[in-house]
């Protein structure tokens, strides 16, 4: 067998691909964690002391420890394709390639943010980068994928639509309507259900009946493959994999991944509810720590991630900094945006 230099020459485009990959995660790691803590009021950074007023206001929802998917999946979108997300968006917006400045901006509520401060968290949307927009409905932009991708399909320009949905999701009526509509007329979207056991406050196995996401999009006529969905290099593989079936026209996959959600449901949740060794168990299976292990096993230098911690660090303080002193939304601006009912009154 291979040892030595010979093995890491061997290994190295492979190391090269889990770099790649890593990067992501570290950004998406750093992002969450710092817009956490700015949620809570304590980021010292900012000269803020714990339990002052929170820089970032509202709901904040988190996909800590679910980073390996949203990398694995979106390293295979291109530019002209479209995405669209959770209320647990961060992680796919900031995978499919979207200005980390204008995103921490956003959350801030400032007019520099990606939708004008108007969006927040729950709502993030960067159309430059194909990212239709995180929704605050759950199972909501399954149909908006659907839309998209049928779009994308009588356009026949190449384009795919991917969509991330929760586990809690494939329990609302969205989910059956977009699946069928794509298995129907053989749309170019790969459905992406992130598992990640809990619905809000509970399990999601004690009010899903059957055996969840897979199942039931075979029944739709919607080919499905589950993955470890904290093993990056596996889901980039699948992902790869089902997304060149998609574009080359097979119609529409199910990625089911398999993860686990290590924070509350909201940033300020301290999920008392959940028992304290399952989240010991699942920790252990910490998406970023998987990855790091197993580039260190194909010989890379563990010095080499370290740096892509600080570097990702460094470009969330900068953005940070950049959303405190970035302009409020000018009063004016409250009036733009607005559907018209059609009788005048938001002119």
């Amino acid at each position: 067998m291979p040892t030595g230099e010979t093995a890491l020459t061997l290994n190295q485009p492979l190391l090269e691909r889990l770099a790649h990959l890593y990067q992501v995660m570290a950004l998406i790691r750093a992002f969450e964690d710092a817009a956490e803590q700015a949620s809570q009021g304590g980021v010292q950074a900012f000269g803020q002391t714990a339990g002052s007023q929170a820089a970032v206001r509202g709901p904040l929802h988190l996909s800590t420890g679910q980073e390996a998917t949203a990398s694995g999946v979106c390293t295979h979108l291109n530019a002209s394709d479209l995405l669209t997300s959770t209320h647990r968006g961060h992680g796919h917006t900031i995978a499919k390639g979207a200005n980390i400045e204008r995103m921490m901006a956003e959350l801030y509520g400032k007019a520099s943010g990606s939708n004008g401060g108007k969006g927040g968290s729950m709502h993030i949307a960067d159309f430059s980068v194909g990212m239709l927009g995180a929704n605050g409905v759950v199972a909501a932009g399954l149909p908006i994928a659907a839309g998209a991708a049928h779009a994308q399909k009588i356009k026949g320009d190449g384009a795919i639509t991917a969509c991330f949905f929760g586990d809690g999701a494939i329990n609302r009526g969205p989910f059956m309507e977009a699946l069928n509509w794509a298995a129907v007329y053989q749309l170019p979207v790969l459905f992406v259900c992130e598992d990640n056991q809990w619905s809000a406050t509970t399990r999601t196995d004690q009010m899903t009946a059957g055996e969840g996401a897979s199942v039931r999009a075979e029944a739709l006529g919607v080919p499905a493959t589950r993955v470890d969905g904290n093993d990056v290099l596996a889901v980039d593989d699948l992902a790869g994999r089902l997304i060149s079936q998609v574009r080359a026209g097979a119609g529409p996959r199910l990625l089911h991944a398999m993860t686990y959600r290590v924070k509350g449901h909201v940033s300020v949740d301290p999920a008392a509810y959940r028992d304290p060794a399952e989240l010991k168990q699942a920790l252990l299976r910490d998406p970023l720590q998987l990855a790091q292990a197993r580039f260190v096993e194909l010989g890379g230098d563990i010095a080499i991630i370290r740096q892509m911690e600080v570097d990702a660090q460094d470009r969330i303080n900068k953005a940070m900094q950049a959303a405190r002193e970035a302009p409020w939304p000018d009063d004016s601006s409250a009036y733009s945006d607005v559907q018209t009912t059609g009788a005048g009154q938001w002119f």
